[in-house]
């Protein structure tokens, strides 16, 4: 997933750094960067989570057990 071209998390970037330090400006770009990353951190976590298990290695025969390969 690439962070980059997401428009949230760009225009709270940009946000972010065209305020003043220390001003509430700042305090709730910077709120809202946090809330967009951890919004796309659930949905990379919630992708990740969807994956299927490897397929398990051969426990017994002459196939499968020494060399893991599987397409």
């Amino acid at each position: 997933m690439d962070i980059n071209t997401s428009s949230s998390v760009y225009a709270a970037v940009s946000q972010a750094s065209a305020s003043a330090p220390g001003t509430t400006g700042n305090a709730a770009s910077l709120l809202v960067l946090r809330k967009a990353l951890d919004a796309q951190e659930a949905g990379a976590a919630a992708l990740l989570d969807a994956l299927p298990p490897p397929p398990a290695l051969a426990t017994e025969g002459h196939l499968g057990r020494n060399l893991n390969t599987y397409a």
